[in-house]
């Protein structure tokens, strides 16, 4: 992977592209919401890319904001190609999930990202068999191993759909291309 710096600019950028576009969301009314996952509805089935960015209220965008980078950084560590593939897995097999079998409802939110690279973490280390991955694993999943509970429906207004997608999008991610 890039050095540091590099990574840095990534992560900064998309952290301002969130936050412009949650601007310009609460400015509008929420209207960008519209371009959501609304499950079974071929209309919507290209937002599986955008839905990602958007949030329904500023600390919606906030509780994914921290966790989201950061996976995003650790994922990064795994190469290029790889933080590629495992960033594809989530996206699409996230979205997907909550197309195919979403309660009917908008899903947005970039919760099913930090559920796919927290599902890749946990499993990829394991799978590399290299003591720098397996440490970033075993870390990530005693300090953040509470979020499991996320991919239970345990609030109607919470998509644990894209929650349990996403992160079934970084197992497979982890079990297919982590080395």
């Amino acid at each position: 992977m890039k050095p540091l710096s590099f990574q840095l600019r990534v992560l900064l950028t998309l952290g301002a592209f969130l936050i412009v576009i949650e601007i310009v969301n609460l400015i509008t009314g929420n209207s960008l919401n519209q371009f959501g996952v609304y499950p079974r509805s071929l209309s919507h089935l290209p937002y599986i890319f955008i839905a990602p960015f958007l949030h329904g209220t500023p600390s919606h965008l906030m509780a994914n904001f921290i966790p989201l980078l950061l996976f995003m950084w650790l994922s990064m560590q795994w190469g290029k190609r790889t933080f590629l593939i495992a960033t594809a897995s989530a996206l699409i097999i996230g979205g997907l999930g909550v197309w195919i079998f979403g309660r009917s409802a908008m899903h947005i939110g970039a919760s099913g990202m930090v559920y796919g690279y927290f599902g890749f973490l946990v499993l990829a280390g394991f799978k590399s068999k290299k003591v720098k991955y397996l440490l970033i694993s075993i870390i990530v999943a005693i300090v953040y191993g509470g979020m499991l509970v996320g991919i239970l429906p345990t609030s109607r207004f919470i998509s644990f759909e894209y929650h349990l997608f996403g992160f079934l999008g970084g197992l497979f991610a982890a079990w297919h291309w982590a080395r």
